[in-house]
C-alpha cells in the first residue's frame, strides 16, 4: 500500500529525526563525495577559430548566369565533415609544433588515438549567417591554441584546393557526357531514318478509314445477303402452294380436294400422335363434316363431277417461280462470297493495323528519345560552357571564399563546471540525499504508517488510533542526540568549508 502524498513529509521528517545519525553520515559523505570530485574534474581549454564566409563579391553580380560559383550548402556540416577526413587529421597528427618533434613519425595504433582524440575535441559552430566557428578543446590550453589555429589554415587550404578540383572534374564530366550524347544523337537518328524506310503500312488515320469502309460494305453485304434468303423463303413457301402440272378440259372437285388434304394431315399427326391428341379428333371432325357437306350438295345437284382424262401441260407460273428461286440462290451465294471475302480483307486489314500500332509505339519511342537526347544535349552545352567560365573562376580564386576573420586565441580559463560549482553544489547535494533517500524508501516501504491506508487497504474505516508516548528518559535521550548530531553536523561543515577554502586559495 502507497503511502499518501499528504503523509510524506511529516513521515520524512520523522524518519529523518529517528535516524539522526545515519543522515549526519550521508551528508558528509556525500558532500565530500562531490567535492573530491572537483579535485579531479578534468578542465579543458578551448581555443576557436573564426571563418568568414565571403559569397558576395563583385565577380558573383556580373557572372549570374553565365558561370556558376561554387556554393556551400550546410556550411557547418561540410565544414565539419571536410576536418574531419583523414587527409586533414593525419596533417594535424603528424605536425611537429603541436605533438613534438617525433609526431611526423607517428604510424599505425598511435596515429589512429591521435586521429580520433582530434576528431572527439573538436568541434563547429554556426555564428551567424556568414560566419562559423572551427575549436578544439584540450586540457592543454597551448595544444588547444595551436590545433585550432592549425584547423582553420587547413580548412582554408583545403577548401581552395577542393574548390579548384571540384571545378575541374566537373567541366571534364560534363565534356564527357557531352561527347557521349553526341554519339547517341546520331546513333537515335540512323534508327529513326532505318525505321521509316523498313516501315510502309501507312498512318494510323488511313488504316482506320480503310478498316470503316470495309466494315461498311460488310454491312451492307450482311443486309443484302439476309434480304435474298428471306426472299428465297417466300418463293419456296409460294412454290409448293402451285402445281407444277395442270390438265387441260378436266373439273377439280373441290370438297374431295379438301378431304384429302386434310387426310394427309391425319396421316401425318398419327404418325407422331395418338387419335386422342386434340388435332386429330379437330382433323377427324372437319373431315366427317366435309364429307356431309359433299353428300348434301351431291343430292341437290349443286356439285359437278370431274371428268377424266385430258392433256397435262406444264404451269408457266411454276417455272416463272423456279426461275426467281434459282436466281435469288445465285445472288445469295455472290453474296456470300463477297462476304467472305470482306471479313478476309479485314482480317488482313487488322494485322496491318497491329503492326502500324507497333510501329507507332517505336516510333514515338524513336522520337522521345531523340527529343529527351537534344534537350539534354542542349542543356549540357551550356552547361559546359558555365562550368568552363567556372573553373576558371575558381583558379584565379573567385566566387565563394572563406576568409579567416578571427584566429585562435590563447585560452585563459578553462571551460565548464569549475571548482567553485563543485563545493557549492556539494553542501547542497549533501543535505538533500537524505531526504531524497527518506522519500524513495517510504514509497517501497510495505509498513502501514498512516491512517488512510489502511481505510484503502481493507475497505473499513479505523474508528481510533493510539498516539506514540515517549517517556522522559526517552526525551531527554532524544535531546542529547540532537545536540551531539548537530555539533558534528557543524564540525562537517566546517572541515568541508576549510578543505575548499584551501583549495581555492592555492593551498592544497
Amino acid at each position: 500500500m502507497a503511502l499518501p502524498l499528504s503523509q510524506i513529509p511529516s513521515e520524512m521528517f520523522r524518519e529523518v529525526r529517528s535516524h539522526k545519525w545515519l543522515v549526519l553520515v550521508l551528508f558528509a559523505v556525500v558532500s565530500f563525495a562531490v567535492l573530491t570530485a572537483g579535485f579531479f574534474w578534468p578542465y579543458k581549454y578551448e581555443s576557436q577559430v573564426v571563418i568568414f564566409v565571403d559569397d558576395q563579391n563583385i565577380i558573383r553580380p556580373l557572372m549570374e548566369g553565365s558561370a556558376v560559383t561554387t556554393e556551400i550548402s550546410e556550411r557547418t556540416s561540410v565544414a565539419r565533415e571536410m576536418l574531419w577526413s583523414r587527409d586533414v587529421m593525419s596533417q594535424v597528427a603528424r605536425d611537429t609544433e603541436i605533438f613534438g618533434p617525433d609526431a611526423d613519425q607517428t604510424d599505425g595504433e598511435a596515429l589512429e588515438r591521435r586521429v580520433e582524440m582530434l576528431r572527439a575535441n573538436m568541434n563547429v559552430r554556426p555564428r551567424g549567417d556568414s560566419y562559423f566557428s572551427i575549436g578544439y578543446s584540450s586540457e592543454s590550453s597551448m595544444q588547444a591554441f595551436r590545433v585550432a589555429q592549425r584547423l582553420g589554415q587547413l580548412f582554408i587550404s583545403e577548401n581552395s584546393e577542393r574548390k579548384r578540383k571540384e571545378s575541374r572534374n566537373a567541366y571534364g564530366f560534363i565534356d564527357k557526357q557531352v561527347k557521349n550524347y553526341e554519339s547517341i544523337l546520331a546513333d537515335v537518328e540512323q534508327k529513326l531514318k532505318r525505321f521509316l524506310s523498313e516501315n510502309v503500312d501507312g498512318t494510323e488515320s488511313e488504316a482506320n478509314a480503310r478498316m470503316a469502309n470495309l466494315r461498311r460494305e460488310l454491312e451492307l453485304a450482311e443486309m443484302e445477303r439476309t434480304e435474298l434468303m428471306a426472299r428465297a423463303a417466300s418463293l419456296d413457301s409460294d412454290l409448293q402452294n402451285v402445281q407444277p402440272m395442270f390438265s387441260q378440259g378436266r373439273t377439280a372437285d373441290a370438297y374431295t380436294r379438301r378431304i384429302r388434304e386434310k387426310e394427309t394431315m391425319l396421316d401425318e399427326l398419327r404418325l407422331r400422335y395418338h387419335d386422342t391428341y386434340p388435332d386429330i379428333v379437330v382433323l377427324k371432325e372437319q373431315i366427317a363434316e366435309l364429307r356431309r357437306q359433299r353428300d348434301r350438295a351431291a343430292q341437290r345437284g349443286e356439285l359437278d363431277q370431274a371428268t377424266s382424262g385430258g392433256e397435262q401441260l406444264v404451269n408457266p407460273l411454276y417455272q416463272d417461280i423456279s426461275a426467281e428461286v434459282a436466281k435469288t440462290r445465285a445472288d445469295i451465294r455472290t453474296q456470300e462470297s463477297r462476304i467472305n471475302s470482306l471479313q478476309n480483307l479485314i482480317a488482313e486489314q487488322e494485322m496491318r493495323m497491329e503492326r502500324i500500332q507497333e510501329n507507332k509505339a517505336q516510333y514515338s519511342e524513336l522520337t522521345r528519345d531523340m527529343e529527351v537526347n537534344e534537350q539534354i544535349y542542349n542543356d549540357l552545352l551550356k552547361r559546359r560552357e558555365k562550368a568552363r567560365v567556372s573553373m576558371h573562376l575558381d583558379i584565379e580564386g573567385q566566387g565563394l571564399n572563406f576568409r579567416m576573420a578571427e584566429t585562435a586565441q590563447y585560452p585563459l580559463g578553462p571551460e565548464g563546471p569549475q571548482f567553485e560549482l563543485f563545493a557549492s553544489a556539494g553542501l547542497i547535494l549533501g543535505a538533500l540525499f537524505p531526504f531524497g533517500l527518506v522519500a524513495g524508501m517510504l514509497q517501497i516501504d510495505p509498513r502501514v504508517r498512516a491512517r488512510k491506508q489502511l481505510e484503502d487497504g481493507i475497505g473499513l474505516p479505523v474508528l481510533a488510533e493510539i498516539p506514540h508516548v515517549r517517556t522522559p528518559y526517552e526525551k531527554r535521550k532524544d535531546r542529547f542526540f540532537t545536540v551531539s548530531v548537530s555539533v558534528c553536523a557543524v564540525l562537517v561543515v566546517a572541515a568541508y568549508g576549510g578543505v575548499a577554502g584551501a583549495a581555492l586559495m592555492g593551498v592544497i
